[in-house]
């Protein structure tokens, strides 16, 4: 601004503060003042602005403090009532101690109330025997002396008769015990030529073996039955040839026979029957290659059943040709039972009596899975299946006891240690324990109870129990009622009555058992 725009702007000024008018003014000054005012306008605005501005914000500061306040507060409230809960809880629960810790001292002060009780009774009835014991005494000497007096015999003397007696009771009762000995070995002899000639029957044909020789296939439908056969009979003479088994398809409703000797060759027929019957593609090229993939399926059965049955028994170093013969016992049976099940069982009859009598069970279970292993191979050698599996040991290289002991279970040759006996032993209780071979269950349970009824029926008998498959009678006897002496007639009566009352196979022992228990509890 130059020096006469400054002195025009500071005269107006005074004539305006000096109220002149405004007209006096130039334009261009006018427009200044204008200008001036506008600007002086402006800023009103502008400041109204930022306090209507700083007002709003102040407002929303207060909403949001008291909104925060409000969320600070809702929020220690529920902190509050949540530790409350806690607070309730805990007392609850110690409440509910405190109540079970009542429950449980007073339980126990009775219970040490009840041994205060028992205790005292127990002294009384300590005092009262005493003295039973001597009235007793003086009783006995009493009878003894007049016993004396009127056998005119010493205590030593009727004692010596008594013996005498009894010495001769068990004379005759050796007697008549070797005479049932002679006459059961005879039975067994019977038995076993009858075990021999079923073994004979059942290695060949035989109508009443049917069961053992023979498998069925079910069928969807009987039509199956026609593209089994094929045209002009090729696919069923394919597979007869393929699986060396013969199909008899007759009038039995949606089922196809599958007869052989040999349980492997048939268990493979039948996986191929069924896996063309549920394929529906029946055809010579076909079945053979079914037959050679049954044939995989169960040859990996028969190898993993063998080594299944090794590692359970906890075996090592068996030939896998042992193996492999032990896998296909599980398709044989004897006598309805699988011969698999039956060589493990007997593993394990022979291991736990070899370990109670101190050798080595380990060997012993070799042996027992191992004795029936020539039952796999009968039909392809000659010579009974204990010669055949000695036979086997000794091609393996197994151990010389455990071929011996394959080889002598049945006595085909003398055993040359215990192993032999005791492998033959674990067969038998194999072979007899209910419910391994076919029995008429009413007729076992009816023995056992029936044992246990004649027992029962003595003089001081608390209890009876028949155990090992009814072969062993064991008879608990009232400590004050029988002595050790009456205990042994008790025993020769009771199996003097059996062996009257009951028919049975082999023998029942009788054990009478005798015993006196004090207990006493330690505070």
């Amino acid at each position: 601004m130059d020096l006469f725009s400054s002195v025009v702007f500071i005269v107006v000024g005074a004539l305006s503060g000096a109220g002149l008018s405004y007209r006096f003014l130039t334009l261009r000054e006018r427009r200044r003042l204008d200008a001036v005012e506008e600007r002086e306008r402006r800023a009103d605005r502008l400041l109204n602005a930022a306090r209507e501005k700083g007002e709003a914000l102040a407002r929303e500061n207060e909403v949001l403090l008291k909104s925060e306040r409000l969320g600070i507060e809702e929020e220690l409230q529920k902190k509050y009532a949540a530790r409350q809960e806690e607070l309730e809880e805990l007392k609850r629960r110690i409440d509910k101690k405190e109540e079970q810790f009542d429950r449980k001292l007073e339980h126990m002060e009775q219970r040490e109330r009840e041994q205060d009780r028992r205790r005292s009774q127990l002294d009384r009835d300590l005092k009262d025997l005493e003295t039973n014991r001597e009235v007793h005494r003086q009783a006995m000497e009493s009878i003894q002396a007049r016993l004396e007096e009127v056998a005119r015999l010493s205590a030593e003397e009727a004692k010596a008769l008594v013996m005498a007696g009894i010495e001769e009771e068990a004379r005759h009762a050796s007697a008549r015990l070797l005479k049932e000995l002679e006459e059961e070995t005879r039975g067994t002899a019977e038995k076993k030529a009858r075990e021999v000639i079923c073994s004979a029957i059942q290695r060949f044909a035989g109508e009443y073996v049917a069961e053992h020789t023979v498998s069925v296939v079910a069928l969807p439908t009987d039509e199956m039955k026609g593209r089994i056969i094929g045209r002009e009979g090729r696919n069923i003479r394919a597979l007869e040839a393929a699986t060396g088994c013969d199909l008899i398809i007759d009038d039995t409703p949606e089922a196809v026979v599958i007869s052989g000797f040999d349980p492997v060759r048939r268990q493979v027929a039948k996986r191929t029957l069924e896996e063309l019957v549920g394929d529906g593609r029946i055809h010579p090229s076909r079945i053979e290659g079914v037959v050679r993939k049954a044939e995989k399926e169960i040859a990996n059965e028969i190898r993993e059943a063998g080594e299944r049955a090794v590692f359970d028994l906890g075996l090592s170093g068996v030939h896998p040709e042992i193996v492999k013969l032990l896998g296909a016992l599980k398709f044989r049976t004897s006598y309805t039972q699988n011969v698999l099940a039956h060589s493990l069982e007997v593993a394990y009859f022979a291991g736990i009596m070899a370990e109670e009598l101190g050798l080595d069970g380990r060997l012993a279970r070799r042996c027992g899975l191992l004795h029936d292993i020539g039952k796999a191979v009968d039909h392809e050698g000659q010579g009974s299946h204990a010669v055949l599996g000695g036979q086997l040991a000794k091609k393996y290289k197994e151990h010389p006891l455990v071929t011996n002991a394959v080889w002598s279970h049945h006595f085909d040759i003398e055993p040359v240690s215990v192993y032999g006996p005791l492998t033959n032993a674990a067969d038998a209780l194999s072979a007899a324990r209910p419910g391994a071979r076919r029995e008429n269950v009413q007729t076992y349970i009816k023995r056992l109870e029936d044992l246990e009824r004649i027992a029962g029926d003595f003089k001081g008998v608390q209890k009876a129990y028949a155990v090992q498959a009814g072969r062993e009678l064991r008879v608990m006897v009232a400590y004050d009622r029988v002595n050790d002496e009456g205990s042994m007639l008790l025993a020769r009566e009771i199996a003097d009555r059996v062996s009257e009352e009951l028919t049975f196979p082999g023998q029942i022992k009788v054990t009478v058992i005798r015993e006196m228990r004090t207990t006493e509890i330690a505070q």
